[in-house]
């Protein structure tokens, strides 16, 4: 089922790369990140409870919460220092649409 959802950190089109290439080298297919709204939103194709899990688990683990998720200020610095280097990353890589 295509779920959008609202996701903290994400401020350009660095993000959106590494958000779309994460997503898609786990397996997900339909993945697209807008850029235009605040909070931004990322689309996906998401089957089964087990597949939510694991798209939340790739956002936090490259920094990108979903919004309105608890955290603390400790991890909420830690999540923000990590999506500045997932940003990093992101503006010198590109997405493949065919993968």
């Amino acid at each position: 089922m295509i779920t959008v959802f609202e996701v903290a950190n994400i401020r350009c089109g660095g993000c959106a790369n590494t958000i779309t290439k994460a997503l898609k080298e786990v397996g997900f297919k339909e993945v697209s990140v807008d850029l235009s709204c605040e909070p931004r939103k990322v689309t996906v194709d998401i089957a089964n409870d087990a597949q939510l899990a694991q798209f939340k688990a790739v956002l936090r683990n490259l920094g990108y919460p979903l919004s309105g998720d608890d955290e603390g200020s400790i991890d909420n610095a830690a999540l923000k220092l990590k999506s500045f280097v997932s940003c990093a990353v992101g503006k010198f890589t590109t997405v493949n649409d065919s993968d």
